[in-house]
């Protein structure tokens, strides 16, 4: 076979599917590049699930007339410039790939305009052809939009999903970056209808609601802690055991606020709910690890979505114990309705946030084929009607409303242990767990009859 150098538009095709997968990628790319430009409010918006069209719209920094054609050219960028600066990257982007990568496979056109300057430029790009660089009224920032993608490549584009797949898949990377930035301003529309819409006024709890919900964020505990030694830090929430999911895709890993995907850190978040959640459950979090950047290579992946840690153990450690320390100490134990009393609600040791209801059932059978009401503990000394305990089974004793109680630890990751006023107390989670699965199966099996 005879080997021939290949063209440079076929080069920069098979360059730009590297980086450059689908709709949701090329999302990526621009909003990677705006909020790299210190933007403060950013639009998207996108039709026919992005295949068709994709705008992003920001009010940063801009691209000065002059630098406007090399910003499209391959391995151009701002962001770094020598060896030293690629062993320790600050920015989410810096190959200088993106620009160039979308427009050789799109329609593009770029408005843009610097503070201080008096007209801004338009660029257009026709599958990477130049259409030229006009002076053009624009306010500061930059808005790219995105037609026709991979229309000239139609092995590419067939490959692609459905445009409500799709779309969705630039949903969760719009959803991410909102939860990462909350001190910015998202916008996101999605055939012409307003998807979310985040403040921007950096409260970290505030953008969790905007985008997952009020439901989901007040039941949303706080997570921090610290490795003196290697100065690793932590930062986030994560979700009380009773807000759980189907899957791992609520779990959002920020590593220099950059989203990451990692499965050993999604291990160590496993770990650290490892017998507090019902088998194939997960939890719902969001968490910003702050690492030396010397220590961190994100350029080990064409889309920089894994990256490699210089001491992954001391983060996982760093990680699961961080978590499951919040849980243990901030998770609420709430108080369980008896049939004759007014449910009173325990609640966390952080005003600000709402108890979640874990255990809501009012009896499970014991161990011993006996009906247990798990909404009393049985207390030696009382009985039924006044009468003496060693009268009666203690599994039969008067039912009580159990007071406030502070989760300690596991036993066997079988009992949950508990300190309240009176002592200690035990809970059987597993039968527990058994008795709400068998009235939730109860109650649907009565409702179709």
């Amino acid at each position: 076979m005879e080997i021939r150098v290949l063209s440079p538009d076929l080069a920069a095709k098979i360059a730009a599917g590297e980086v450059i997968e689908r709709p949701a990628s090329v999302v990526k790319e621009l909003l990677e590049n705006s909020i790299d430009a210190c933007a403060k409010q950013i639009f998207i918006g996108i039709q026919g699930g992005g295949i068709d069209q994709i705008r992003v719209t920001d009010d940063g920094l801009g691209i000065p007339f002059d630098e406007v054609n090399l910003a499209f050219q391959h391995h151009a960028t701002s962001k770094i410039a020598t060896d030293d600066q690629l062993a320790s990257i600050g920015t989410l982007g810096f190959r200088g790939e993106a620009l160039p990568s979308i427009a050789s496979v799109s329609r593009l056109n770029l408005l843009t305009r610097c503070q201080g300057s008096d007209v801004g430029c338009q660029a257009i790009r026709n599958w990477g052809f130049s259409g030229g660089v006009t002076p053009h009224g624009s306010r500061v920032g930059t808005s790219v939009t995105i037609s026709d993608l991979f229309g000239n490549l139609p092995a590419r584009r067939k490959f692609l999903k459905s445009p409500a797949t799709e779309a969705a898949k630039i949903q969760d990377l719009v959803y991410r970056y909102a939860l990462a930035y909350p001190e910015i301003k998202f916008q996101f529309e999605s055939g012409g209808r307003t998807k979310m819409s985040t403040s921007g006024h950096g409260d970290w709890l505030e953008a969790i609601e905007s985008v997952m919900g009020s439901a989901t964020s007040n039941q949303m505990l706080y997570v921090s802690g610290e490795d003196s030694d290697s100065g690793y830090k932590i930062e986030g929430f994560t979700g009380a055991p009773s807000l759980n999911r189907a899957n791992r895709n609520n779990i959002t890993l920020l590593v220099n606020r950059r989203w990451i995907y990692s499965r050993s850190l999604t291990f160590a978040v496993d770990e650290a709910y490892h017998g507090l959640l019902p088998e194939k459950r997960f939890p719902i979090c969001i968490f910003n690890l702050s690492i030396p950047l010397s220590e961190v290579d994100v350029n080990s992946h064409p889309t920089k979505r894994e990256i490699r840690f210089h001491k992954e153990s001391k983060i996982f450690s760093l990680l699961q114990r961080s978590i499951r320390s919040s849980l243990i100490s901030d998770s609420p134990v709430p108080l369980i309705q008896s049939p004759n009393m007014e449910r009173v609600s325990s609640g966390f040791s952080t005003s600000a946030y709402r108890p979640a209801d874990i255990y809501n059932r009012t009896s499970y059978s014991g161990r011993y084929g006996k009906k247990c009401e798990i909404d009393s503990l049985a207390k030696p000394g009382i009985g039924h009607n006044g009468e003496d305990a060693d009268s009666r089974n203690i599994l039969d004793t008067a039912r009580q409303v159990i007071p406030k109680l502070k989760v300690i630890g596991q036993i066997k990751l079988t009992y949950i242990v508990a300190e309240g006023p009176d002592g200690l107390y035990l809970v059987d989670q597993h039968a527990a767990h058994e008795r709400i699965l068998f009235d939730q199966i109860t109650e649907k099996a009565a409702a179709k009859t």
